[in-house]
């Protein structure tokens, strides 16, 4: 189905086409805009109410500003769909998110006007500042720098360190503060609160646009009634909302709040702010999902609905005829309370993403035990070692590719004291359609070669449960990571009686003879059905389940080394370093020389698309594994009576 434009955006081509426009135009192309977002993405997918609150904004930037000279950062990127279609790729947006089309966030190699590759929240303010200081350096003073973030993004570390090192810098930087309340879930924290206060104080609204009226009046009698009346404003700022203004503490001059939503005027604010040097911040107030009454009202469903009847709002969800498997964050979030409820000792934390993992069903049946705080991974790691050095058993659930951003913690904070922290990393594996950014490849590797950590991934939704109980048990009080992917597990009937699991023991699928395969995680799952199809060929690879990454079950390797002539290990994770190379540093140190294939994610970044097709791509999907075993197998052999111990 193709999604046709309004008359005036059909025309836009580039910001070039944009600038043709006069200001009486430019509420139009909002709408079109608007709309032209709601019909793609109710037919095609992808992110929805974050593009919707920035529209006017994303207009008004292009209108007003010389991009992509003028360099301009988004953080996140959920909300540049707007800022897409303005420069060349409407057309081409159908693609979004799809296998070999246009990413769903800004990326460099995508296009010229994507300043800065994004994905992870918080990094637009440091690095327009890089930006803003090489122009600097290299002369070239007519640059703008406009770094456009979100009040949920706004809460991480990395925003007050950026903004913290802009003030004592000249450089020539705007920072536009997206203030909705929402991240993909409500924002929570002191941040909230105070701003909060700035855009509900009448008083001092009321107070600004009347010095500001003042000030224009004044403007003609020269620079020194600007300087007074500036002065004359922060002096309001502190006295009506009762403390300081926290951005001009830092040193960067503060404007707004302003509405969001009103493309004319902020032309003519964005335009006058061109002409002030130095780090500045515009205070924008939008609503998340601006102009689509369902996901104004229901923000968090709407961040990224699927698919969708744009008339009656309908969200389109297959029927299955039968019971199907939970996904994997559900099992976590339901399994979690199961615990809690039976330890009193168990706490659970997340960095922003409640609904993401699940843990919004803790939080919401035991709201002092279950802690967001906000988007703000390092903080969530060392906060959990902080509950953990007092005799609590913290889950700290944090995406696997967003743990890379509290490596630090994880290995100062939690595993040199030998911590008590249970750390559950979803979306581990490929991510699917967010693409590399939220790939959680490497967690594997990373997390194995920390003293004192075990590292470990369940087959299916049985293994999680009874590995979450196992991590809880005091004899195993010490670092703890479960990884686990994106969407459904396999198993309909999932809720069985939680087991102890003895650390680093694996689990034989099936036995067999001449060539085994060795997995660890969801994707063992493949490597079943690959079995499953070469003894159907007359061959018989065994099957071998390790749970366990570290430490590895030795006893069951030796034994698998000296009954199988070849081996093939599987793993959603990065082959460098990671589940297959343990296998073979175990080879190398007990001198086992066996032929091996490594299947996982290649030493290359991968692109999005649906797991399958990644998989696919990489050659570790069903057919995948079922090529490698068959290659390893050299000859074909009789079958044998099947023996399968689960």
């Amino acid at each position: 189905m193709i999604v046709e434009p309004g008359p005036l955006l059909a025309e836009i081509n580039s910001p070039d086409d944009l600038k043709k426009l006069s200001p009486d135009q430019l509420v139009q192309v909002s709408q079109e805009l608007r709309q032209f977002i709601v019909d793609s993405v109710s037919i095609y997918g992808g992110h929805f109410g974050a593009s919707l609150g920035v529209v006017e904004l994303s207009v008004a930037l292009h209108y007003v500003f010389n991009t992509p000279h003028d360099q301009l950062v988004w953080d996140v990127g959920h909300q540049a769909y707007g800022h897409k279609i303005l420069t060349g790729r409407r057309d081409r947006f159908p693609s979004n998110r799809r296998y070999h089309g246009m990413s769903g966030f800004p990326k460099r190699s995508e296009s010229p006007y994507d300043a800065f590759g994004v994905g992870h929240s918080s990094t637009s303010i440091g690095a327009a500042l890089g930006m803003a200081v090489a122009s600097d350096y290299k002369g070239e003073f007519d640059r703008q720098h406009i770094a456009v973030i979100g009040d949920g993004a706004m809460t991480a570390g990395m925003a007050f360190e950026a903004l913290n090192h802009a003030g004592v810098e000249k450089s020539n930087l705007l920072v536009i503060l997206n203030d909705n309340c929402m991240s993909i879930d409500p924002n929570v924290g002191a941040l909230k609160e105070y701003l909060t206060d700035i855009t509900t104080s009448r008083t001092y609204n009321k107070v600004r646009d009347e010095l500001w009226n003042v000030l224009g009046k004044l403007s003609k009698f020269g620079p020194n009634p600007q300087q007074i009346a500036r002065r004359v404003e922060q002096a309001m700022k502190a006295t009506l909302l009762k403390q300081g203004n926290l951005f001009e503490a830092l040193n960067f001059r503060y404007f707004g709040p302003v509405d969001g939503h009103d493309v004319q005027h902020l032309a003519t604010i964005l335009e006058d702010l061109k002409h002030i040097p130095g780090p500045k911040l515009l205070h924008c107030v939008t609503v998340k999902g601006k102009g689509y009454a369902l996901a104004e009202k229901d923000q968090t469903l709407w961040h990224a609905p699927g698919l969708f009847d744009k008339i009656t709002g309908e969200i389109y969800k297959k029927t299955p005829d039968k019971p199907q498997p939970p996904k994997y964050q559900d099992v976590f979030g339901h399994t979690i309370v199961e615990l809690a409820e039976a330890n009193d000792k168990i706490m659970g934390v997340t960095p922003a993403m409640p609904s993401g993992s699940s843990l919004n069903i803790m939080m919401k049946a035991m709201p002092d035990r279950a802690f967001d705080v906000g988007i703000a991974e390092q903080h969530a790691v060392t906060f959990s070692a902080g509950l953990a050095t007092q005799g609590l058993v913290p889950f700290c659930n944090i995406y696997s590719s967003f743990m890379q951003r509290a490596y630090d913690q994880v290995v100062h904070d939690v595993a040199l004291q030998n911590l008590h922290v249970v750390f559950c990393l979803d979306r581990a594996g490929f991510a699917g359609a967010d693409g590399p950014t939220h790939h959680g490849c490497y967690d594997l590797a990373f997390m194995r070669c920390i003293p004192n950590m075990v590292v470990s991934a369940p087959m299916n939704e049985e293994e999680l449960r009874n590995l979450m109980y196992t991590a809880t048990l005091p004899e195993n009080a010490g670092p703890f990571s479960i990884r686990y992917p994106r969407g459904e597990g396999v198993m309909p009937d999932w809720r069985k009686p939680m087991k102890k699991i003895a650390i680093g023991t694996g689990r034989v699928v099936r036995e067999g003879e001449g060539v085994a395969v060795l997995s660890i995680g969801h994707i063992g799952n493949y490597a079943t059905k690959a079995t499953e199809q070469l003894r159907a060929e007359g061959l018989n690879p065994g099957h071998y389940d390790l749970r366990f990454c570290k430490p590895l079950d030795e006893e069951m390797l030796h034994d698998i080394c000296r009954r199988y002539r070849a081996l093939v290990t599987v793993e959603d994770g990065c082959v460098q370093g990671g589940f297959g190379s343990a296998i073979l540093e175990f080879m190398a140190d007990h001198g086992y020389s066996l032929p091996m294939r490594r299947l996982g994610i290649p030493d290359r970044v991968v692109e999005h698309g649906t797991q399958d097709e990644l998989y696919k791509e990489c050659g570790f999907d069903t057919a995948g594994i079922a090529t490698a075993l068959r290659e390893l197998s050299g000859k074909a052999v009789k079958p044998v009576a099947e023996k399968v111990l689960l």
